[in-house]
């Protein structure tokens, strides 16, 4: 009998995964792929968005029914998610299946933070995590002139861990392009005690050092509690409060609504098996931002594209598995890079083993020209690979 997939989301690891079942399935086996609006846009690009490097029609991700040839395409919003029946509930209607790929990413919760989402409103704070609120940073810091900018991550986990910290480097590259350097200053925050702590403090110091270097102070153990937008004020935990007259911030994550309502996570998150994304109900796997994958250390893996991109063979071997299909066995291998701008078309790199006994082992190389390029040919590639 015929069967059928269903994948939810339509970010990298959705795309990748519908495609490699479209064209490892026989033909009348049906992958169906439900997004709410098969419109999305390159997160690693959203930091050159930020800079002035790159446009929105840069970096939109559109895939078309001609892309896609052959996978059926519901735009939809999913409402309600049941695992054990293997049933999607969304505004087009209901959907069964034999095997269900959950790829929802992840949602910004600016109001988890009270006054957040009223400074983001108002115009004193902007983010860099969507592609509008990339841009509008950008043209706001350029018609800054002077005063005190503030990076704040306000909460944990996020996407790309070292995103924020490339935004402050990219964010004072900007300002020496517009000469308001030197009158503005630039302070980061975070919750964590060092940037990327999954990959151990010796690279978490050596990005405070990069920081240092140019001239962007660094504060960690700092959790927020309120923003306070009229005044110019955050106030942490802590009992500290510091100053902005300017805020660029990293808002709460959260899971998505119809997976926050499923019995996959008591956190919300989708704990998956490390090797092959299995979730605790069969026939069901998770992959992206919307995982939570522990690591042996007991840090979740980072919610980064390229780990998505890892998974989505591993998920679709998985996949092909359980309908009985042959397959190689699914194992992931916990390897993974990011590269780390820091202006000036220069960037860093890390790579590493990530599921690597007791803790992950990670390189930080030496920032270069050649890194940034990569970056752009990887951006380039994910490009061409899904728009018309």
């Amino acid at each position: 009998m015929a069967k059928t997939v269903i994948v939810l989301g339509a970010g990298v690891g959705g795309l990748n995964v519908a495609g490699q079942l479209r064209e490892r399935l026989p033909g009348s086996d049906k992958v169906v792929l439900i997004d709410q609006s098969f419109e999305g846009v390159l997160g690693l690009s959203l930091l050159w968005v930020l800079r002035g490097w790159r446009t929105a029609a840069d970096v939109t991700v559109s895939p078309s029914q001609d892309m896609l040839h052959g996978i059926e395409m519901v735009k939809a919003r999913v409402r309600v998610i049941e695992p054990d029946r293997r049933k999607v509930v969304t505004d087009a209607g209901e959907f069964f299946c034999d095997a269900l790929v959950i790829a929802l990413g992840a949602d910004l919760a600016p109001s988890a933070v009270p006054g957040l989402a009223e400074a983001l409103e108002a115009g004193q704070a902007g983010e860099f995590y969507t592609l509008d609120g990339s841009a509008w940073l950008h043209d706001r810091v350029r018609r800054l002139s002077g005063g005190r900018l503030a990076v704040l991550v306000a909460g944990v986990p996020f996407k790309c861990p070292a995103a924020p910290f490339e935004g402050a480097l990219l964010l004072a590259d900007l300002l020496r392009e517009t000469g308001a350097r030197d009158a503005v200053s630039i302070e980061t925050y975070t919750p964590d005690p060092l940037p990327m702590p999954v990959a151990g403090p010796a690279v978490g110091q050596a990005l405070v050092d990069m920081l240092t270097a140019h001239g962007i102070g660094f504060h960690g153990q700092r959790t927020i509690e309120r923003v306070d937008g009229g005044a110019g004020d955050l106030l942490f935990a802590d009992g500290s409060r510091e100053s902005f007259d300017l805020l660029a911030v990293v808002p709460p994550h959260r899971p998505p609504a119809a997976v926050r309502g499923t019995s996959l996570g008591p956190s919300g998150w989708i704990p998956v098996d490390a090797r092959t994304f299995t979730t605790g109900t069969s026939g069901v796997w998770a992959l992206g931002d919307v995982t939570l994958l522990t690591l042996p250390n007991g840090k979740p893996l980072p919610k980064a594209a390229v780990f998505a991109e890892g998974a989505a063979d591993v998920v679709t071997n998985g996949v092909l598995r359980h309908l009985g299909y042959e397959a190689p066995e699914p194992w992931f291998d916990g390897h993974g890079s990011c590269y780390i701008e820091l202006g000036d078309r220069m960037a860093a790199k890390g790579e590493g083993e990530f599921l690597a006994v007791p803790a992950p082992i990670v390189t930080l190389y030496e920032p270069s020209t050649q890194y940034h390029e990569e970056k752009a040919a990887q951006e380039t590639d994910w490009l061409k690979r899904w728009n018309s």
